[in-house]
């Protein structure tokens, strides 16, 4: 199992993340976004989704702020998209919590995603490959609800990522992706 952790704040986060994903994204990737809008902690997810339709992303992206992949319906939403995309493989994004000190990090791994975890949920894992970010420490009760997670960490987290996500199609000049699409929607 190999994973990469990058800050947010580092002006090369987006480009070491698409490195790393390179190997892992193709033209049969989907994206899966997990998490609510209802919580400014877990809307990271959902955040991403919504940027990456916005800006004509193209493979197919699940999970936005109008249409959420949450707990409630996780399950029925991952085996929907398993059975619409049976060869496909699945990137999964999702917020976390964390380690007080690495509030901020982005995680990529070859693995799934393992929702809830953090917040004592038993859930399916989903993905192949993930990113997680870090919004908040595991130690707060409070748990994705605190008032000291900031939308300006969200928002700035999901741009990180999806700029990584538009850079890995065009390290890969072979995904048979629309090089044009992505440098015109390139942030």
């Amino acid at each position: 199992m190999n994973k990469i952790k990058v800050n947010y704040k580092d002006e090369m986060a987006y480009y070491d993340m698409a490195f790393f994903l390179k190997k892992y994204v193709n033209k049969d990737t989907i994206i899966i976004c997990i998490g609510t809008d209802r919580c400014i902690g877990d809307c990271l997810g959902p955040l991403v989704g919504s940027l990456l339709n916005h800006k004509g992303f193209p493979l197919d992206v699940y999970g936005t702020i109008h249409h959420p992949i949450h707990a409630l319906n996780l399950e029925k939403n991952v085996n929907d998209i398993k059975s619409k995309h049976p060869k496909g493989n699945i990137l999964a994004i999702d917020a976390c919590l964390g380690d007080i000190n690495s509030i901020g990090q982005l995680h990529c791994r070859d693995y799934a995603i393992h929702p809830g975890k953090g917040v004592g949920k038993v859930l399916p894992d989903v993905g192949d490959i993930s990113i997680v970010g870090i919004v908040d420490s595991s130690d707060n009760s409070e748990l994705f609800t605190s008032r000291n997670i900031r939308l300006s960490l969200i928002i700035d987290m999901a741009r990180v990522i999806v700029q990584s996500l538009f850079h890995v199609l065009s390290l890969d000049i072979e995904n048979d992706i629309s090089l044009e699409s992505i440098e015109r929607n390139f942030i």
